[in-house]
């Protein structure tokens, strides 16, 4: 679907239009505390490059007039990226589930509905948004504040183009550009022993993310994690797998009896009642013991733990596979 506002409003970022009544005293408050016009002051130098720069988000071109000293991520992907190119130090504060590293500064900020006064509480001089809260992005930047809006990653190339995109503006291009090639290598070489030890596997499986039966087709970006070991997903098939998560029905599980069975959610009660479920004992990846619990975080995240991911599946095949 077009997106003429959003790009409009990206256009006008250097030069924002005046705040409106309801957040003046919001951008007073900032010129209070030191905010300057930065088109007027020289081009300043981050970790290994100058400011200004301009990269690319999920909404256009974004230019940051200088090396942020303040950032509020409102995106635990975000922030677990951040701290893996050394820009942790940087991180002011991150929404409530932004649980990692232990020293990531967790607030109460909410990322699903953001709240742009507490948000310039913490005097930001860059802020971080899902793509799900891409509507902040005007009203923050109509207080002076610059905003990078980011785009839920659809491959693992993705991800590692976030990694760089965030070392750009962030003043650290280099430390995340050796975090991309880290993840990248370290990504291809769990598949590469993997495949060394079982072969090619001809296996199947149903990754659930809820009690509700919700899964995801290899369209998604955890659905490419599995297919990069040779798995066959089970929900590609199903109806509604346009969407990218479809919610599956018991029988159809049942039907597709699917080789090994991921839960991304619960704990290991919710393994053991799987097989309580009714027909589920005639699966196979119940019978042969091959239900998998996941960590919900690292499942559902593309920052540099999506080699932990990888390895989580990458020993699963190798039990199932008999390597």
């Amino acid at each position: 679907m077009p997106r003429p506002f959003a790009q409009d409003h990206r256009r006008r970022r250097g030069a924002p239009a005046p705040p409106p009544a309801a957040l003046l005293g919001l951008a007073l408050a900032l010129t209070a505390c030191g905010a300057t016009d930065s088109a007027s002051e020289p081009a300043e130098t981050g970790s290994d490059g100058a400011f200004p720069v301009t990269v690319d988000d999920a909404l256009g071109e974004v230019t940051i007039e200088a090396e942020p000293e303040r950032i509020v991520s409102l995106s635990p992907t975000a922030t677990e990226m951040l701290f893996a190119i050394g820009a942790g130090e940087q991180v002011e504060a991150a929404d409530e589930y932004s649980n990692f590293p232990e020293d990531a500064p967790t607030t109460d900020l909410s990322g699903f509905t953001p709240n742009v006064e507490a948000i310039v509480e913490y005097d930001p001089d860059l802020v971080l948004l899902a793509r799900s809260s891409e509507d902040t992005a005007p009203q923050l930047e109509d207080v002076g504040v610059p905003v990078l809006v980011m785009d839920d990653a659809a491959t693992l190339d993705d991800a590692y183009a976030q990694m760089r995109l965030l070392g750009e503006a962030t003043g650290h291009a280099e430390a995340a550009d050796a975090e991309a090639e880290r993840v990248e290598a370290e990504f291809d070489a769990v598949v590469e022993s993997v495949r060394e030890d079982v072969g090619e596997v001809d296996l199947t499986f149903y990754q659930e993310l809820d009690d509700s039966l919700y899964s995801a087709t290899s369209g998604t970006f955890v659905g490419q994690i599995y297919q990069a070991f040779g798995l066959e997903n089970i929900a590609d098939a199903a109806d509604g797998a346009d969407s990218g998560y479809p919610q599956l029905s018991p029988e159809y599980v049942v039907d597709e009896n699917p080789d090994l069975i991921f839960l991304s959610y619960g704990d290991e009660e919710t393994v053991s009642s799987v097989g309580e479920r009714p027909a589920f004992d005639t699966v196979t990846a119940v019978e042969e013991d091959a239900v998998y619990l996941l960590d919900a975080d690292i499942a559902s995240r593309w920052g540099p733990r999506v080699v932990d991911f990888a390895e989580l599946v990458g020993d699963a095949v190798r039990e199932t596979a008999g390597g």
